[in-house]
């Protein structure tokens, strides 16, 4: 066990929570959590989405009031009114959704509101040197520059500042709502490393939360699992297995993390074809994707899975090559042209370009059908004027909430993916190209995404899945399709080791992909 563990009886906890309440109206969110921290350790925090883990946090950092229970900082009681005054004492939370203020640069957000001064004016060449060395402690200071505006970055640049900021707090205790959802491996591990260090070096305490159990299980000593606001459990994570925490999570058995894969007879006829594919990101993409089956494209960040699928829905058309769809050459030149080919595009970024979060749900599940018929009314009711029903469509995803009129911003990330998923059955799209279609979402959610998914590839669609999650791309793809340095490199079948993906992915196996492959 953890000499971290077995030294708990010399120490003292430097957070601990007792006995917490927060009810919101007709919800009790926390029911009597404690949960106790130590210096040096990293604490696992899991449960589905709605199990209070977040609201746990932010009772800790002062955004939200306990309604009752005490906290203790370092053995001194603590009531926090603001999260800035939490902030002073040495707490700082990194939210799963981004806090960055997109027109400023890297060095501006990271010292918001603590802009170092020279003569009364804010100091940049000193604050650009110290964002530098918090960089170079992360060793991202090759593709992130402390002058870069926050809107030009990727996704997980934009993670790597939240970090970054967080860090530079000099924080004795450092709360993780899933830092690693939009990175790579290769960048999770720099991560890791580094937080390894920060807790043995300086004693931080870490609190992570994840949905990736297997992050879990690689760098905490001990985890707490919550289920409808209250403790299930605390054990250290040498205690026990990935099947003894979905369950304590879920409260049921989950004997398989992903449908059955398509067989033989499900496998029909070519629904996309790409022929030496180029443009400025990309170089001679051959590939074909069938209608029945789910293919997977894995590859490091910067690989340019991403651009791929851009590429596919017009976003960054290919400058050279052709793309057939139904054995027809067709031109991507926009997102509409793509629409029209029954093309649909589920986005990494739900937040940023997947949802408009101020309209309400049913607006945005008939986005793409009112783009591609022309009709601008947002007055339509179900099945009038062959208006798809959203109703029906919200059923058949299995999408959950309160009202179609409610706002979008208010569903969980699942239902929120879900709502995405539904506005392209609604514009009749067949061929669909999910890009980290589990993001942020939790195990028992992750659940109901991967069998809609199979579900649609059995009633014919043709389905491309990007994911970071190496797990993912396993227990769903019927191939998968491997990306370095913006081109596919090789095509490895269902069933393919972790080893075998990344070998090509970091360059080290490669198969040309040639037209006449294909």
């Amino acid at each position: 066990m953890n000499a971290l563990v077995n030294m708990r009886n010399e120490q003292k906890p430097i957070v601990r929570m007792l006995g917490i309440t927060k009810r919101f109206p007709g919800v009790v969110a926390l029911n009597r959590v404690s949960l106790e921290v130590y210096p040096g350790e990293i604490h696992g925090l899991v449960g589905e989405n709605g199990a209070g883990k977040s609201t746990l946090m932010k009772v800790l950092v002062g955004a939200y009031q306990p309604d009752e229970g005490e906290i203790y900082l370092d053995g001194e009681k603590v009531n926090f009114s603001h999260p800035r005054e939490a902030q002073e004492k040495g707490l700082s939370i990194i939210y799963q959704e981004f806090n960055l203020l997109p027109d400023r640069t890297v060095a501006e957000n990271v010292f918001l509101g603590r802009e170092p001064l020279h003569r009364g004016l804010v100091d940049y060449r000193q604050m650009n040197a110290q964002t530098m060395a918090l960089l170079r402690q992360l060793d991202v200071h090759h593709i992130i520059h402390p002058e870069m505006y926050i809107r030009d970055l990727s996704v997980a640049q934009q993670q790597m500042v939240e970090i970054v900021r967080a860090l530079s707090l000099d924080s004795r205790v450092l709360v993780m709502d899933e830092p690693t959802s939009a990175l790579s491996e290769t960048e999770v591990e720099i991560l890791f490393n580094l937080i390894r260090n920060l807790t043995l070096e300086r004693g931080l305490a870490v609190i992570y939360i994840s949905h990736r159990l297997r992050e879990i299980f690689d760098l905490t000593q001990r985890i707490t699992v919550l289920k409808d606001g209250s403790v299930v459990a605390t054990l250290p994570t040498a205690d026990v297995t990935t099947g003894d925490v979905v369950r304590m999570m879920v409260g049921r058995e989950l004997n398989e993390y992903y449908p059955p894969k398509a067989t033989p007879s499900d496998v029909k006829e070519v629904a996309l074809r790409v022929i030496n594919g180029a443009n400025e990101r990309l170089n001679k993409i051959n590939f074909v994707l069938r209608r029945g089956e789910i293919v997977g494209v894995a590859g490091l960040q910067g690989s340019g899975r991403t651009a791929l699928a851009k590429a596919l829905f017009g976003v960054e058309p290919f400058t050279s090559g052709k793309v057939e769809v139904d054995g027809k050459e067709v031109r991507l030149d926009s997102p509409i042209d793509a629409i029209r080919c029954g093309i649909g595009f589920l986005t990494e970024d739900r937040k940023r370009e997947g949802i408009l979060p101020s309209q309400s749900i049913r607006d945005n599940v008939l986005l793409a059908f009112r783009a591609l018929r022309g009709v601008l009314s947002i007055n339509y009711r179900d099945g009038v004027r062959g208006t798809p029903n959203v109703t029906e469509l919200g059923r058949r995803v299995d999408l959950r909430a309160p009202s179609y009129e409610t706002q979008i911003r208010y569903l969980s990330g699942g239902n929120q993916q879900k709502a995405i998923l539904a506005r392209w059955l609604a514009s009749g799209a067949n061929i669909l190209i999910f890009d980290e279609p589990t993001r942020g979402i939790d195990v028992s959610a992750k659940a109901g995404i991967h069998n809609l998914l199979r579900d649609l590839a059995k009633s014919g669609a043709a389905i491309l899945m990007i994911s970071s999650e190496l797990p993912e791309i396993i227990g769903m793809s019927d191939r998968i399709l491997v990306m370095h340095e913006g081109r596919l490199v090789t095509e490895l079948p269902a069933g393919a080791s972790e080893t075998e993906i990344m070998l090509a992915a970091t360059g080290g196996r490669e198969t040309h992909f040639e037209e006449e492959k294909i």
